[in-house]
């Protein structure tokens, strides 16, 4: 087995491993958004690699009349990549803020710590 043949697919599959440990294990606000950012890039990567065909051409129809459109690589898992990096940028932009703010509040992003602050506080009502 050949295995630069999916060397794409396999970097997509270990870019999620690598967000999805960081997303699980780590306790650090800022390094779990980091993770989902990775996990995000992987998935970009897998989509991006399942749409691209090996000597199609791009989707670009010129006007000289029906043409086959099996010579035409398939545009909308690019289009739903662009869609999902806007969405991924946004997102990480609110996490972020949202981060700042906690950071404000409870001078720390450990997560252990901010759930431990929440509790005593609410005990203290």
């Amino acid at each position: 087995m050949n295995i630069t043949l999916n060397l794409e697919e396999l970097t997509a599959m270990l870019l999620f491993g690598i967000g999805f440990t960081m997303l699980v294990f780590s306790r650090n606000l800022l390094k779990k958004v980091l993770g989902l950012n990775i996990i995000d890039t992987g998935v970009y990567l897998f989509l991006a690699s399942m749409g691209y065909i090996e000597g199609n051409l791009t989707p670009i129809v010129p006007p000289t009349g029906p043409v086959d459109p099996g010579i035409y690589i398939n545009p909308i898992p690019t289009g739903l990549v662009l869609t999902g990096i806007v969405v991924s940028v946004s997102f990480s932009a609110l996490m972020l803020a949202l981060a700042v703010r906690l950071y404000k509040k409870y001078r720390t992003l450990n997560l252990d710590e901010i759930y431990a602050r929440c509790d005593r506080e609410d005990g203290e009502d």
